[in-house]
């Protein structure tokens, strides 16, 4: 055997195989090729962590007292349905000279392989001498490329270390905090599991907030003013409407916001403004350009087909899976990058052609593209081990109707990447009128750019459609004056929040920056992804709707009586994101060498030994007193997926 690869799947093993020399023959598990290559496959994870009571067969019993349980040795063991295909690759990873990590390109996939080589003991000196291959493109051109560029795993190192204090800290927090919590509700008469994650718990904390702020809220009465000035401008006669801004000397007047709640003072305005001079104090006109948007990672995809189409995060993961594996129309979708390396760039022409192909709707978009452009999306600094989400230059017959629609998003999105700038034409105007300060602004597009592309794809934005259209403000002199021939008065009610629907709960969770108490996290929290990974958090939020801590009506997401009396149960700690978020900045610089394991994980153990001296010191939450009876039991053990669950607490 020359070489052995170590794909993730099977469809990437059989990707790789396509590209190595022919014949090829067919064997248990791998795949022979002509020139003595072997390419073999995990399925998914082939190992998982074991259980509790596998440490020691007390936990198997669960008992406050027992908490927190720490391995001192971790220990994985082979997933029961994998355990023939482990075998398989132990034995050819024996038998082999040169060994090569085929897994997906990003942290879990990285780790996939490597504990593999590890579980099987695989000398020193053939780890070291392993090289990676990063495949983000099934098509045979693009394996084939990637075969002509493979690096060293080591460089990859770091990548494994973070997907594995990932994979320890979630089954250490998840099994420790979700056996404590469930204990707790039985002594309170609750008979079912209440499960707790680094990263589920705080989403669920988002959404009870928002519903109880909700439930809270008391609408109040505000007013507006606006200045209504007329101009002539060749033969038209319009209105200037500049809106009224109050002083400091009006706070009292005012809620937090700045919208005044008292409708005399507001009259009292109106009054001393109409028929006064409105004196210009200053004037600006400038030309404004809106650079397309990047093509897209997973969460941008799952948000933009959330509100177009209505589809779950999981939903739209699951056909972009397909769209790759299946009909290789779109590159590695479970990615968090929006940049693209330059070499992709050459390909344009031929990924156009594609797009043709297998989406008669863009015709008129790829026929007015322009392939000499280059957006800021070409950015090699900003690509490593996988890049944003476009199409291949695969092309098929029909695709199915759903996975036509998540095509069709990504397609528009890449051909953006070729149309120059929308541009905006913006003036200000701001007045004195009897020492008052009005402010009238405009924008107005003039040259729409890649908003040409498809004008119903903008519909999904009202704001944006608004701001489009907005009459332009004059062009006036400072000092100009005008007359006020009146004050408008509006009256207005505040609006409490809008619930959470799948698309801004995901937005949430990628800028969870906004939602964290500790002020001196949030310029920390803006350089991260948010909580939960590309790849996760589709699965975070189906968990969170099977064990019915939320719940979907029509859009909205909502949390349902479990899950808001878990989370009052609950510390701070672990319902706000504040941990949790700052749990990823350091597993973030784990994968860039700038954080090492041993203090994360010591860190989060002191912490899980504070948590579970609370529990056990505490009385029983009064929110699980009144949670609602389980009929039917409320977890069932579920195999573990590629981005896996580690115990019945679940792992994220």
């Amino acid at each position: 055997m020359t070489r052995l690869f170590v794909a993730e799947k099977p469809s990437l093993g059989r990707a790789i195989a396509a590209a190595l020399p022919r014949p090829h023959k067919n064997g248990q598990g791998y795949i022979e090729c002509g020139n003595g290559d072997v390419v073999t496959w995990c399925i998914g994870h082939l190992l998982e962590q074991v259980e509790p009571d596998v440490y020691d067969p007390r936990y198997k019993k669960w008992d406050l007292a027992d908490l927190p349980i720490i391995p001192d040795a971790w220990q994985l063991r082979p997933r029961k349905s994998a355990a023939k295909q482990l075998a398989v690759v132990k034995k050819l990873l024996k038998s082999s000279k040169h060994i090569i990590n085929a897994g997906d390109p990003d942290r879990e996939g990285q780790l996939l392989v490597d504990e593999v080589f590890d579980y099987c003991k695989v000398s020193k000196t053939k780890k070291e001498a392993a090289q990676r291959l990063l495949i983000s493109d099934l098509n045979l051109s693009a394996v084939k490329r990637s075969l002509s560029s493979m690096r060293s795993n080591r460089e990859f190192v770091p990548l494994s270390v973070s997907a594995l204090a990932r994979s320890r800290a979630d089954w250490l927090y998840g099994m420790n905090m979700s056996r404590a919590y469930t204990l707790l509700g039985k002594k309170a008469g609750y008979n079912g599991v209440l499960s707790v994650g680094r990263v589920q718990t705080p989403v669920l904390g988002l959404v009870v907030r928002r519903d109880m702020e909700i439930e809270r809220f008391v609408s109040r009465d505000y007013f507006t003013l606006h200045a209504l000035i007329p101009y002539q401008e060749h033969s038209q006669v319009y209105d200037i409407r500049a809106k009224w801004v109050p002083s400091e000397a009006c706070a009292k007047w005012q809620d937090e916001d700045g919208r005044v709640l008292h409708r005399a003072l507001v009259e009292n305005v109106a009054n001393r403004i109409k028929g006064q001079s409105a004196t210009v104090v200053k004037s600006e006109q400038k030309k404004t350009k809106q650079a397309p948007p990047l093509p897209y990672s997973l969460s941008a995809l799952q948000i933009d087909a959330s509100k177009r189409f209505g589809m779950s995060a999981q939903q739209v993961l699951d056909l972009c899976q397909s769209l790759y594996e299946k009909y290789k129309v779109i590159t590695y979708p479970r990615s968090d990058c929006r940049y693209l390396p330059k070499e992709h760039f050459k390909e344009a022409s031929s990924v156009c052609t594609a797009i043709l192909a297998n989406s008669s709707d863009h015709k008129i978009a790829v026929e007015n593209a322009n392939l000499s452009l280059r957006s800021k999306a070409w950015n090699d600094a900003k690509v490593d081990a996988h890049h944003a989400i476009i199409p291949t230059p695969k092309k098929v017959s029909n695709l199915p109707v759903q996975e036509a629609k998540v095509y069709q998003l990504i397609a528009t999105q890449y051909l953006m990447q070729f149309y120059p700038s929308a541009e905006y034409a913006e003036s200000k105007l701001e007045f004195d009128i009897q020492g008052g300060k009005f402010v009238a602004s405009g924008r107005q597009l003039i040259l729409p750019g890649w908003k040409a592309l498809f004008p119903a794809r903008q519909g999904t934005n009202s704001s944006d459609k608004k701001e489009d259209q907005a009459p332009l403000v004059p062009a006036l002199q400072q000092g100009q004056a005008l007359v006020c021939r009146e004050g408008e008065i509006n009256q207005k009610q505040t609006e409490p929040p809008k619930h959470f629907t799948e698309a801004t709960l995901l937005q949430a969770m990628t800028g969870i920056g906004r939602f964290v108490q500790d002020n001196s996290l949030k310029k920390i929290l803006r350089e991260t992804d948010g909580i939960g990974t590309e790849a996760t958090r589709a699965g975070i939020l189906d968990t969170l709707f099977k064990r019915s801590l939320l719940m979907r009506n029509g859009k909205s997401v909502l949390s349902t009586p479990a899950g808001r009396g878990l989370v009052e149960a609950l510390p701070d700690l672990s319902t706000y994101p504040d941990l949790t978020a700052h749990w990823e900045k350091q597993l973030q610089d784990m994968a860039e060498k700038k954080q090492a394991y041993l203090p994360f994980i010591s860190q989060l153990q002191q912490q899980l030994t504070q948590l579970m001296d609370t529990a056990k010191a505490g009385p029983i939450p009064e929110s699980l007193r009144s949670l609602p009876e389980v009929k039917k039991p409320a977890f069932k053990k579920r195999r573990p997926s590629k981005k896996r669950s580690y115990s019945k607490g679940g792992a994220k």
